[in-house]
Order: structure tokens, then sequence, then C-alpha cells
């Protein structure tokens, strides 16, 4: 007899305000053809505008209550990191596939370990060319970037693109972006698409030739190139971070327009945009802190909100992946579906701890911590999570 088809669970995210969805229904009759079977929360795909009808034309089963959904679930695949009461609802043993952040969220490691859970970290999946077609980070990244160049268009008081009007001629608005990562490169794409004059700046030269590829100018900081493999960057040496903070504020008081977008990996997000700095912008600019939910770029930034502080509108909105529902769930759906179909065979979870990919994001499984980072992160006596990264690189949720 034929074994049965591996069945992965996709649950509705309970995150306030969060609207994506971890597979969509384009992805069913794919999974499907390679013996993985799709139930979903009921309404688990509304705020993503994929209606429980079209899950179920596609192939997918439609379970009314989360007990139901998981009962018979091998694998759960969300978005969000699950609270750490959530666990005890997953069936022990079966596997869980999401964001984890696990250099920080340590508690909540522990308790799938306890739970004997096989835990995939999404966010830990090496940035390498076989991984390209499951890197979330980056997919989400650019949902984040769009999103966050259209949020600082309809707050700034000015036009963005130049304007010949029988009234003269309307400057085009100046923008400046903090990072030229997935998010930062979209960033620059979209506000030169609406018309703006853009500036880029990132601690790693080599983005030169994609800024300047974009349209846009690099702002060129006589530092040390902290550029690293794997294309994140190393720590600046403090007189380099020095120049860096100099040079920044020359571009942030000429710009209409900030948006920030370094992050650390399981750190807080470095402080780029001093209160000086927004204090010698011109009354009616905007600030976009894509770093907001880590606390910000900006030392002004209040995570989950917008203020208005020395004239300048600081946007620390922290659903900005959120905002673009539709495209950003699709868009992870299929990053899933490649993750997927890399760590199954016939139906059936194989994993190759050999394998770069497996090693760099199976965090638990069978009751232990497996992960070499995140293990060394949890030691005691630890300073945190290692391998960190350096301002102006756009990872994590950018």
């Amino acid at each position: 007899m034929r074994p049965p088809n591996m069945r992965i669970a996709v649950r509705k995210e309970s995150d306030a305000g969060e609207r994506r969805v971890s597979i969509v229904p384009e992805s069913i009759k794919r999974l499907a053809a390679k013996k993985i079977d799709v139930s979903i929360e009921a309404g688990a795909g509304a705020g993503a505008f994929a209606s429980d009808d079209e899950y179920r034309s596609s192939g997918a089963r439609i379970d009314a209550s989360l007990d139901a959904l998981l009962t018979d679930a091998d694998a759960v695949v969300q978005i969000r990191a699950p609270h750490i009461e959530d666990v005890k609802h997953l069936k022990e043993g079966s596997a869980l596939v999401s964001l984890l952040f696990p250099l920080v969220n340590h508690d909540l490691v522990r308790a799938l370990a306890a739970r004997n859970i096989t835990s995939i970290a999404v966010d830990m999946i090496p940035r390498t060319t076989v991984a390209q077609m499951m890197d979330v980070l980056s997919s989400q990244a650019t949902a984040a970037g769009y999103e966050a160049v259209l949020m600082a268009a309809a707050a700034l008081p000015r036009f963005f693109p130049m304007l010949m009007t029988a009234a003269g001629t309307i400057a085009p608005a100046r923008v400046l972006i903090l990072g030229a990562g997935v998010a930062g490169l979209q960033a620059i794409g979209t506000a030169r698409r609406l018309g703006a004059v853009v500036e880029a700046f990132d601690v790693r030269k080599v983005v030169k030739e994609q800024v300047e590829s974009l349209g846009a100018k690099f702002v060129e900081v006589e530092t040390e190139d902290a550029a690293t493999a794997g294309g994140y960057a190393r720590e600046l040496s403090e007189e380099s971070k020095k120049k860096q903070a100099e040079a920044l504020a020359r571009h942030v008081a000429k710009a209409d327009v900030v948006l920030c977008t370094a992050l650390v990996p399981g750190r807080r997000a470095p402080v780029l945009v001093t209160a000086e700095m927004v204090a010698s912008m011109r009354a009616g600019s905007v600030i976009v802190d894509l770093a907001a939910e880590q606390q910000g770029n900006c030392a002004l930034t209040q995570p989950g909100k917008t203020v208005v502080e020395h004239g300048v509108t600081i946007i620390g909105a922290t659903d900005l992946t959120s905002r673009m529902c539709a495209h950003a769930s699709q868009m992870y759906s299929r990053n899933m579906e490649k993750l997927l179909f890399y760590i199954t065979k016939d139906g059936a979870l194989k994993l190759d701890f050999k394998d770069e990919i497996v090693a760099g994001s199976v965090v638990t499984h069978a009751g232990e911590i497996v992960h070499s980072k995140v293990k060394e992160a949890m030691s005691p006596g630890s300073s945190g999570a290692p391998g960190a990264t350096s301002p102006a690189t756009a990872t994590g949720a950018v």
C-alpha cells in the first residue's frame, strides 16, 4: 500500500493586524503533485483576499477549528513566529516552518525542543544561489521597500517628480535611502519611478554598481569596505563610524524623505539618524523607518506609530509587508513551495544535516537544539547573537 501523502497545515496568522497567509491557492496543486496535501484553517487567507472557496476548488481541505487542523498535520506552515502558548497545540513530533528568529527567541526554541518539534526557521535559510527561491527575507523585503516609498509619498506635502507647470517648475523630491539591501534597492527603484532624485548609502561598497544601475547616486564615505561573504557586513571601526555619521548628517539635512532599512540580526537596529539630524531637516519632511520593529534606525522612531518631531513626520509602521498582503503572500507561498520540495521526498520529510540549507535552517529536531549558532547564542555567558551584521545592511524583515 502506498504511504499517505505528507499533510501540511496552514494556520490563520494570530498577530494583530497581520493579513498575510503562508500558502495561497495557486500553490495547492503544485504541492499536491509532490505528494503534499494542504489543510487550511477556515478564514486563514481572507486578509490576503484568498477565500475558503478558492482553496477548496484548488484541492485544499478547510478545517473549521484549530484542533481539527492540527490533528493529522505532519507540518505547520505559517509566517510569524508562534507564541510560546501556541507550541502546546502542535502535534508532538511534527514540524514547524515559519519565521522564528531563534537567535533571540530562546524560550520559544526551548519550548519547541521540549515538544519534540522539528522547527525550520525560514529567516535562517542561507542566502546562497540554490536557496534564492526559498529566501523569504528577500521576498518580504521587496514588499516592504515598495510600500515604504508609497507611504512616504502619501505623507510628504510635496510632489515626488519634477513638474513643468504654468505656475513654474516644481523641483523633484530628494530621497535618501540608508541601506542598499533588497528593501533598499526596491525602494530606490520605486522612488525613481515616482520621479524623485535618489541617493543611497551602504557600508558595502560592492553595492555601488547596483545603486547606480537603478538611477540613484551612491553616497561615498571614506571608510573601510565592510562587506563580508554572503552579502552581509561586518562592524565598522569607531573612526569609520564617526566619518559615516558626519557624512550622513549632511545628506539627511538636504533630504525631503529618508528611508531607513538597516537591521542587525538578533540585536537592536543601529541608530543612523540622530535627533539632531532630524532637527536639521526641513519642516514637512518624512522619515519611514523600516527597522521600527527593532526600535528603529531613527532615534525618534516610535514602533507602530507615526509621530511628528521638529516638523518632520516619522513613520514607524511595523506592518509594511502586511499592507502588501496579496503579493507578499504570493511570494511567501512560492518560497514555501521551493523549500518543501527541497526537504521532502515522496510525501515525507527528508532532512540531510550535511546539506547547507538544512543545517542552516533547522533549529530543533528529535528533542534537541541542533543549530550550532543558536546553541552558541543560548549557551551560558553568551553576549547574544553571533555573526551580527553592521549598519546599513537590509536584513531580517526588510
